[in-house]
């Protein structure tokens, strides 16, 4: 059975896939074992290629954790789309922020607690990227 923070992660993914799909890129999510590509894209000419990595929020709203390796994968074509699901009264918010890889990089940090490790982005260092699909060129 699936825990709710997988069921938040795999809808975040499908949330992204059917917001490029909408803008006019084919949008293929990969297995969930793939390490650092959520979903694989392409314009409709298979001219530009991108990976993607989601990762969603559906409680707390002013960082997303990361992977330790999200430094280490950083390529002009390596895209991160930071999604944010937020609950209203009768409906629901969804807010997505598409941020290069090379920016994550930038903006991770490191913190200790518990005796745990872990690697975020925060807010305040994407909130520039919101709704910037235009990193993906028209389709």
């Amino acid at each position: 059975m699936a825990s709710r923070h997988q069921l938040t992660g795999m809808r975040g993914v499908y949330l992204v896939a059917s917001e490029l799909s909408r803008l006019g890129f084919v949008a293929s999510p990969t297995s969930r074992s793939a390490i650092g590509a959520d979903i694989l894209v392409t314009d409709q000419l298979c001219r530009r290629s991108y990976s993607v990595q989601v990762k969603t929020n559906a409680r707390t709203f002013n960082f997303w954790l990361l992977s330790k390796h999200a430094n280490d994968q950083v390529s002009d074509t390596h895209v991160y789309v930071l999604v944010n699901i937020r609950s209203r009264k009768n409906c629901e918010e969804i807010e997505y922020y598409v941020v290069p890889s090379r920016a994550v990089a930038a903006k991770m940090v490191y913190f200790e607690r518990r005796n745990s490790e872990w690697w975020a982005v925060y807010h305040s260092e994407v909130a520039e990227f919101r709704d910037g699909w235009s990193i993906f060129g028209a389709s």
